[in-house]
């Protein structure tokens, strides 16, 4: 007898694996931040001009040598309705600040990157690229820095003009490159670049071994900001595909080191079409790969799909050889009816956060267009603290991460995953408005979402 269309379909589904828009629960075992107020001296042989930073942020671009003498205002959210942080710039030494990569190490610690600067590589030629290891203690809340390391380039491996070109150890500023993710392979540490985008491999004392440009499909794919790039560049020239400051925001690497994936944080242009990369009206990112021992890109890639246009991803770490972690997220930060100073007004809104998620892909289940399938996901506007774990943004046995800029996450272990935010100093202000968010570590109990296939 036959089956009807409708019991086949229903069949189907039964066996069917679990779907993208399940939301599976993350409660919260462990809270722990680094103040916004941390800073550390630059090291002594760096130049004069890095013994202070944020001296590039002035309205109109002009240095401010004055420390503590331009506001920083949270902006992010509400680019019409700039609101007082209570941190001003410029500032004595560098900022720790906030992170834009995560690695966890078997002893408890993590190793951290430090975001380029003060939001774009015109005002941040004074702010350093480096990355620490750093240990929370999930007990006291506190978060200690272990260790600093500098990126620098004394063997002029970085095939373009740098800040401190004329210097002996030429320390890397935000001004060179946007680091916003990083992995450890062996004796190296390797690093994806918003503004070129490049892949930088460094050693683990974060002096330059190598630069790579990126490829797509054989070609070559930059973006306005691209060393080579010497014309203002058009949305149309295929020569610049990537807009700018939309290269790589996260980066995985295979579990075997052979392969990294950075992940590109806008879609590419389409020069057939004459539009940035869509499937049915819907933005999707490219994932590449790179040979790490070839030093060389294998033309392989996958496609994500973003839930909503407009999104973007915070990180991309592996699971296991075949699945990964992305957090993908709106531009939005605090809660509804968040106040500075008070009680609710019209003039202290942000832009309210609605879509904080940490998506589980499979990279081995991509469908015949190359989409990454979403296995489910979890809520970071909606995490469980029945046992009151929170230090600050709990209530009634819930828990939020309410911040613009999510851009840390790993696997800890079987049944647990840290996350942490990117505190853009002096410029966000998500968990109270008029005081500059903290560095903020949680760690998550997520088994279901870790199990799910």
């Amino acid at each position: 007898m036959r089956q009807s269309p409708l019991l086949s379909l229903l069949a189907l589904l039964a066996i069917a694996p679990v779907q993208a828009q399940q939301a599976f629960p993350a409660t919260l075992v462990g809270h722990a931040a680094l103040p916004a107020r941390t800073f550390i001296a630059a090291p002594k042989d760096a130049p004069a001009s890095l013994q202070t930073s944020g001296k590039y942020t002035t309205a109109d671009g002009h240095r401010e040598d004055k420390l503590e003498s331009i506001a920083g205002s949270s902006y992010l959210s509400a680019k019409g309705t700039p609101k007082p942080t209570g941190i001003n710039l410029p500032f004595k030494g560098q900022p720790v600040q906030g992170f834009s990569g995560i690695k966890a190490m078997k002893d408890g610690s993590y190793w951290v990157l430090t975001d380029n600067g003060f939001g774009s590589k015109a005002n941040s030629a004074d702010a350093m690229l480096m990355f620490h290891r750093v240990l929370p203690d999930w007990k006291t809340g506190s978060v200690k820095r272990l260790q600093t390391v500098f990126l620098h380039d004394p063997d002029k491996k970085v095939p373009f003009l740098i800040v401190n070109e004329g210097t002996k150890q030429r320390y890397l500023t935000g001004a060179d490159l946007d680091i916003e993710s990083m992995q450890f392979i062996g004796d190296h540490v390797w690093f994806g670049d918003e503004l070129g985008p490049y892949l930088v491999k460094t050693d683990r004392q974060g002096k330059v071994l190598a630069v790579f440009s990126t490829e797509v499909d054989g070609k070559l794919a930059r973006s306005p900001d691209h060393f080579s790039v010497t014309t203002p560049a058009t949305a149309g020239a295929f020569s610049t595909p990537v807009r700018r400051s939309r290269g790589y925001e996260g980066m995985a690497a295979s579990k075997d080191g052979q392969f990294l994936y950075p992940l590109l944080e806008g879609p590419l242009w389409n020069e057939a079409d004459k539009k940035w990369e869509t499937k049915d009206g819907r933005e999707y990112l490219r994932v590449l790969e790179f040979n790490v021992a070839k030093g060389e890109w294998t033309g392989r890639s996958w496609k994500y799909a973003l839930e909503l246009n407009g999104n973007n991803i915070g990180d991309f770490n592996m699971i296991d050889a075949d699945t990964g972690l992305i957090i993908e997220r709106d531009n939005g930060e605090g809660l509804e009816h968040t106040a500075c100073n008070g009680p609710a007004r019209p003039d202290c809104q942000n832009v309210p956060a609605k879509f904080k998620r940490i998506y589980k892909i499979s990279l081995k289940d991509a469908d015949a267009d190359g989409f990454v399938r979403k296995i489910g996901y979890i809520d970071l506007l909606d995490i469980q603290d029945p046992k009151g774990v929170a230090k600050v943004g709990g209530k009634d046995g819930k828990f939020t991460f309410p911040f613009v800029t999510i851009e840390d996450v790993d696997v800890v272990d079987a049944e647990h995953i840290i996350v942490a935010n990117d505190n853009n100093l002096p410029y966000s202000s998500g968990r109270e408005l008029g005081k500059n968010d903290d560095n903020e570590f949680i760690l998550l109990h997520v088994p279901d979402l870790l199990s799910a296939r």
